[in-house]
């Protein structure tokens, strides 16, 4: 099932992706730092939410108390939470 969301105090601005069960892929982030987003939606394809959460749930940029790389763990739980109720 594919997912958007919109990242909430980083400089991305909306972040799409796809479940297939626990499987994400298809991964895009529109804004934020281009180079290093296109890194982590090749380097994630393929791997669980479980895998991703525990990477990078709690990662911070700056002087924020957040990340990319954490509002998009915070998505895949949001996602899988959302799957739970659908199923």
């Amino acid at each position: 099932m594919k997912y958007e969301f919109s990242p909430k105090g980083v400089c991305s601005t909306k972040l799409e992706f796809e479940l297939d069960g626990d499987t994400v892929s298809n991964i895009r982030f529109q804004g934020g730092c281009n180079g290093n987003l296109k890194a982590l939606s090749i380097l994630a394809d393929g791997m669980s939410v479980d895998q991703l959460t525990d990477k990078l749930l709690g990662i911070t940029c700056g002087f924020k108390n957040t990340s990319c790389s954490d509002q998009f763990a915070q998505a895949l739980l949001a996602a899988r939470e959302q799957e739970k109720h659908t199923a």
